[in-house]
């Protein structure tokens, strides 16, 4: 860097074998030198991190990530080291302190965690103050003052900083300050197992019924993320010009971009994470739901005296719908929403879902991989947005894919706690297939032909018989088994629900409510 002359050495301690150490180190030193293995600089690494990140060409959020981490855990500890000396039994000592403590308080028994940056008065909160009697839990607990307790950072932190100062050190020997990646040989943290939280089906049911209780246009955008699996910024970002509609089919959405926060704080779009533009084709089911949102737009225009714009941000906060909601708005919305209702989930965990139902419902894993926006052929996918959990080994008959209870036929009920799924009457003539034959199943278990305990038509029987695929006969049964009449295992056929009397309860409630379109 600054051209001058770099003299290697090395400090022999005093003793009877001085004179001789130091020809061996001597003789160290010109190996490296003739071999064009020594440090070409005297840098540090706050030097090379300065350097590296002016030259990385990488997302901007990306590189927002690298920074912030670089501040907090690797100036404060290796930012003064010399490359040079910079070797592995330092990196696995960095990595051991970053697993012992986060804040990296060396020991200091006394440190308070305060609540704030500001000039303040220390408060403190004890466990009997706490509503929820847990204060690791307690949003109030957050927000005092209290002893500071060792917390290191999770595996998958300590490897995000690895690949950082890796990164940095491949770039150091391609530019000739070292001859060698230290952090190659360091003891980095394993690949942590994915273990996604998903929420069980009737979770799912509850927090969209609940969301659209609350505001119909938030219902809607919970609806729609569940069913599409986007991410919450692809989600943000969708605007009317993304639909395509089909003459005498469902529409495809356009997964195109995405919105983020800027370094100074502002909304901005931005490609997808992955860079893949996919397209996801909506069911009849969606595609009603994008239906209702978009006439609720017109509607918010017409009554602010605006023209309804046709590229406008599907859900949006403006009437105009020219600005697009802001990804930790919705995060936090939804987190109120799941505590409210004593669901332990995030908004993520609907792409969790989402992929899971996927598989589940048969979808190739190259297919599911792609409607999710994943690259790597659906390794990723599998990994970890797949969670193979008992309820749904146990749904031999499960829903089909992404199918949600419809929210307003669930808040119609007010005597039950949870979405109450229904099976339509026969004589309606605008049934789907697959309610004409849970319809005309549920008419042979009311007239006897069928009684409690009796095996259903297997699924190849009923889709032969209606003259559909055997996916739709499938829903069919589906259908039944979420509403109480039949029961099913898997690998056993589904059969009529026993004649107790809370299922014959159950039956009655759902036979006296209208159909919900």
């Amino acid at each position: 860097m600054t051209k001058k002359d770099l003299y290697l050495t090395a400090v022999i301690p005093a003793g009877p074998r001085q004179e001789r150490e130091a020809d061996k180190a001597r003789t160290r030193l010109l190996s490296q030198v003739d071999e064009k293995r020594n440090p070409k600089t005297r840098a540090t690494v706050a030097q090379l991190m300065t350097r590296y990140f002016s030259v990385l060409d990488a997302d901007t959020q990306t590189v927002r990530g690298y920074r912030s981490k670089y501040e907090t855990h690797i100036k404060p500890l290796l930012g003064t080291t010399q490359l040079s000396r910079l070797d592995v039994e330092t990196l696995d000592s960095f990595y051991a302190e970053l697993r012992r403590c986060r804040i990296h308080c060396q020991g200091r028994k006394k440190d308070i965690e305060h609540r704030t940056t500001r000039p303040h008065q220390c408060d403190e909160h004890v466990g009997d103050r706490c509503p929820r009697n847990n204060p690791e839990r307690c949003r109030r607990c957050r927000r005092v003052c209290k002893p500071h307790v060792c917390t290191g950072l999770a595996d998958s932190t300590v490897r995000q900083i690895h690949w950082i100062l890796s990164g940095a050190l491949d770039r150091a020997v391609v530019w000739g300050w070292i001859s060698v990646n230290p952090a190659e040989h360091a003891d980095k943290p394993g690949l942590p197992a994915p273990k996604p939280q998903l929420p069980t089906v009737d979770e799912v049911g509850r927090l969209i019924t609940a969301a659209f209780e609350e505001d119909e246009d938030w219902g809607r955008f919970l609806s729609t993320k569940t069913t599409t699996g986007t991410r919450r910024g692809e989600m943000c970002a969708l605007r009317w010009s993304d639909r395509e509609r089909r003459d005498g089919a469902t529409s495809v959405l356009r997964i195109e971009r995405s919105i983020f926060i800027n370094d100074a704080g502002a909304l901005e779009e931005k490609d997808t994470k992955t860079h893949q533009h996919r397209r996801i084709i909506l069911g009849p089911e969606d595609d009603a739901v994008l239906d209702e949102q978009e006439a609720a737009a017109r509607r918010r225009a017409s009554d602010a005296g605006i023209r309804f714009d046709p590229n406008g941000y599907i859900y949006s906060p403006v009437p105009d719908g020219s600005v697009p909601h802001h990804p930790d708005t919705v995060s936090k919305r939804y987190a109120r929403l799941a505590r409210r209702l004593g669901i332990r989930s995030s908004l993520k965990n609907h792409r969790h879902y989402n992929a899971t139902e996927l598989i589940n419902a048969g979808y190739n894993v190259r297919t599911a991989a792609g409607r999710l926006g994943h690259s790597g052929g659906g390794t990723t996918t599998l990994r970890v947005y797949t969670a193979w959990w008992s309820e749904a080994d146990q749904r031999a008959a499960g829903a089909a894919p992404i199918t949600l209870p419809h929210p307003k036929a669930a808040r119609n009920d007010d005597t039950s706690p949870g979405p109450v799924i229904r099976v339509p009457n026969a004589s309606d003539e605008a049934l789907k297939v697959y309610e004409r034959i849970a319809a005309d199943l549920r008419g042979a278990i009311d007239v006897g032909i069928l009684s409690p305990g009796d095996p259903l038509p297997t699924e190849k029987a009923l889709a032969e018989r209606y003259g559909v695929a055997s996916s739709t006969a499938h829903r069919a049964v589906a259908l039944l088994v979420a509403a109480g009449i039949a029961s099913a295992s898997r690998g056993r056929r589904a059969t009529v629900a026993g004649n107790d009397k809370g299922t014959l309860a159950s039956v009655t409630r759902i036979e006296q409510q209208p159909k919900s379109h």
